[in-house]
């Protein structure tokens, strides 16, 4: 918590433009008082004096009371800054943002006023989009929350979730706003592959390191170099391979097939599965051990039943991605018959 002396001791303005993203300062009332130039640009002029919820929302009350966390609130409630994520106005459209909101008091310990910094979620879109993850409804903000949360960080991550929920475009949304955005994000398919098969594709190997490697052969480890390595459905690793892999993961270190060689590896692990791990390891199908080494930070992507109020977002977002020049569309009535469906497999 920041403490202040008086108001005449501190220029607002200067404070503000010393934030590297868009910042605003709030009264407790939810007044703004003061914007920087980065949140000028970003979102447009904001007449001095009104209220933040309805210049980010549109509410005519606070969005706390309007069915959403109020990171304001919050604030007061703690003392302490808070972050959320939510859906604001922009000249642009409707977009995600991650608000982080600070508390400052004076010399006494009173609340006097917070500084409120707006950070554009890159990874996902709150309107039509054929291009990222699109949403609006409070499961895929919870989701996106956490997805932006791990994403700047090296911490392994297990996607959760059904079928066809999503969890590719979740890696790559991780992998896009993270450190190693510039290297490549490079994708194990783990279903369907023989331990032997598994272990080459991964690791490499050499001439003659069994009947057909007629030559070396570097593996999708080294692809992912300074990246990110996408283990889809880890839950169909070979069980013996399993071993291999948490020896990877445990020491950075991995040899090509039929090498004595050591080589080190970089990348960082997103995995995700639509299987029930513990259970498998309840059953002695996948390795305790590995699972606590992938499930670092867990995230659980909702099918689409959990999420109806995106229907016709993703509907529209797919038309646009068949269709640039707009030559389909769907009526309110065929919307609200997709709204209906329970969308097995989540197609």
């Amino acid at each position: 918590m920041q403490h202040i002396a008086t108001d005449a001791d501190l220029d607002f303005s200067s404070l503000l433009d010393s934030l590297d993203y868009p910042a605003i300062l709030l009264s407790p009332e939810y007044r703004i008082l003061a914007s920087n130039k980065r949140y000028l640009d970003s979102f447009g002029d904001v007449p001095q004096g009104d209220y933040c919820y309805r210049v980010s929302h549109g509410y005519d009350r606070p969005c706390d009371q309007a069915g959403e966390s109020c990171p304001l609130q919050a604030c007061t409630r703690s003392g302490q800054r808070e972050r959320v994520l939510h859906i604001h106005n922009t000249p642009r459209g409707r977009e995600h943002i991650d608000v982080e909101m600070l508390p400052l008091t004076d010399r006494h310990g009173k609340l006097r006023y917070f500084i409120e910094v707006l950070k554009p979620v890159k990874s996902a879109s709150a309107e039509i989009s054929s291009s990222q993850m699109v949403g609006r409804s409070a499961a895929f903000n919870t989701m996106l929350e956490l997805i932006n949360l791990v994403a700047p960080h090296e911490t392994s991550v297990l996607l959760l979730g059904e079928s066809g929920a999503g969890k590719e475009l979740a890696a790559q949304a991780i992998h896009g706003t993270s450190r190693r955005a510039d290297s490549a994000m490079v994708t194990v398919e783990c279903a369907g592959l023989t331990e032997t098969l598994f272990e080459s594709e991964l690791f490499g190997h050499v001439k003659g390191a069994f009947t057909g490697a007629v030559s070396n052969k570097p593996g999708l480890l080294e692809s992912a170099r300074g990246g990110t390595l996408f283990l889809d459905e880890i839950g169909d690793v070979p069980l013996g391979m399993q071993v291999k892999l948490l020896r990877l993961l445990e020491t950075g270190s991995y040899r090509a097939v039929g090498s004595t060689q050591p080589k080190l590896a970089d990348f960082r692990l997103v995995s995700a599965t639509n299987k029930d791990l513990p259970g498998m390891i309840a059953r002695g199908e996948f390795r305790e051990d590995l699972y606590y080494r992938i499930n670092a930070f867990p995230i659980h992507l909702p099918p689409l039943r959990e999420r109806r109020e995106d229907i016709a977002l993703l509907s529209r977002s797919i038309l646009k991605k068949l269709s640039p020049n707009g030559g389909y569309r769907l009526t309110d009535s065929a919307v609200k018959r997709l709204q209906q469906r329970e969308f097995p497999g989540n197609i």
